[in-house]
């Protein structure tokens, strides 16, 4: 929490920071994108159970989310060794996986009663990734991302 609180304060001291917050929101609406297609391709066309899916489309969110963050959102980022960088983004996103997957599997479970299939599981889906925004961003941004100003 406090991780997140300095965070808003740097961003409201330094525009640049909100500026590459919201470059990471964009780079995970991508991610999004990826993520939600593969899910449901693999439920819907190879009834794959949710949460091995769930675990497969999140990896290559990741992947996509990496690949556009140090591109794009941290270009300084290319001047550091990519190996590092890798590990520790995937090092936080098994947390942010973990985090995901409670969340999704969770609420995926409270909205099946309620809610007609595939929506139930996308409605969990969507909640998850908001919630997991949040994480991998102040993470990342502190410490994969931590020596760029």
């Amino acid at each position: 929490m406090k991780t997140l609180i300095r965070l808003r304060e740097q961003a409201l001291r330094n525009p640049k920071e909100l500026t590459r917050f919201v470059k990471f929101a964009t780079v995970g609406a991508f991610g999004a994108v990826v993520d939600f297609g593969v899910l449901n391709l693999l439920i819907l066309m190879f009834g794959w159970a949710k949460w091995t899916a769930n675990m497969v489309s999140f990896s290559c969110a990741v992947l996509s989310n990496f690949t556009w963050n140090r591109l794009w959102t941290f270009p300084e980022s290319r001047e550091f060794p990519l190996s590092s960088q890798m590990t520790q983004f995937a090092a936080v996103n098994v947390v942010g996986l973990a985090i995901n997957q409670i969340v999704f599997l969770g609420l995926a479970e409270v909205f099946a009663p309620h809610i007609a299939t595939p929506w139930d599981y996308n409605l969990a889906k969507a909640l998850a990734i908001g919630v997991v925004l949040f994480w991998n961003f102040g993470i990342n941004r502190v410490w994969t991302y931590g020596e760029i100003e």
